[in-house]
């Protein structure tokens, strides 16, 4: 049966806010998992919950470690931005709790390898690039200072990241799609989540 609900989707696509209210909702009874990451905290953004802020000497030393599950680096226009998963006590398969986790689909193949893929069900969100693009420059517009080169490149590079390719190999079969009414796409990834409650 599936533990960690792993949440995906190209930037703008809504994956946060689908997993805000993931975690909001009790009923549901997810445990959350906090990724890493050396990029600057953005507006609205607070330790500990959208990501543990770190600097690129404490990420090196738990790579060094050995706790590092997966690991993504981009060459920004602003340096090296890094997004990792530590093995840092979170996720305890058997333990009779079901986590929530969001990353990319690169970090989706990492979690499958380190604790299996039946442990793991996939929640790819989907939406329009148009729409997607319209979202990001949104999104930007209200940041203290507009990292619209960055808002670019990413939204180029997830093209690649996430090909019809890569989606077919790493498994994944069902689409959220969110191009129009939020509540609609939430609605059905909680049904999905419910759902592993009775397989």
């Amino acid at each position: 049966m599936p533990e960690i609900v792993f949440i995906m989707g190209k930037s703008a696509s809504g994956k946060d806010k689908i997993y805000k209210a993931l975690m909001e909702d009790e009923s549901l009874n997810l445990s959350t998992v906090t990724l890493y990451t050396t990029r600057p905290m953005r507006v609205g953004e607070t330790e500990g919950v959208e990501y543990h802020f770190v600097d690129d000497a404490a990420a090196q030393a738990m790579v060094d470690a050995g706790r590092v599950v997966e690991m993504r680096e981009y060459n920004t226009v602003y340096g090296v931005w890094k997004y990792f998963t530590a093995d840092d006590g979170q996720i305890q398969l058997g333990s009779g709790k079901r986590y929530v986790v969001i990353g990319t689909l690169e970090a989706y193949d990492k979690f499958c390898e380190f604790y299996g893929k039946e442990h793991l069900m996939p929640i790819y969100i989907e939406v329009d690039d148009g729409i997607r693009l319209m979202r990001a420059i949104h999104r930007e517009q209200k940041q203290q200072k507009p990292h619209y080169e960055e808002m670019c490149r990413r939204f180029l590079a997830d093209s690649a990241d996430f090909s019809e390719d890569n989606i077919t190999k790493a498994g994944i079969m069902r689409r959220f799609y969110n191009n129009g009414e939020f509540e609609s796409c939430l609605n059905e990834v909680k049904d999905a989540v419910r759902s592993i409650e009775c397989s």
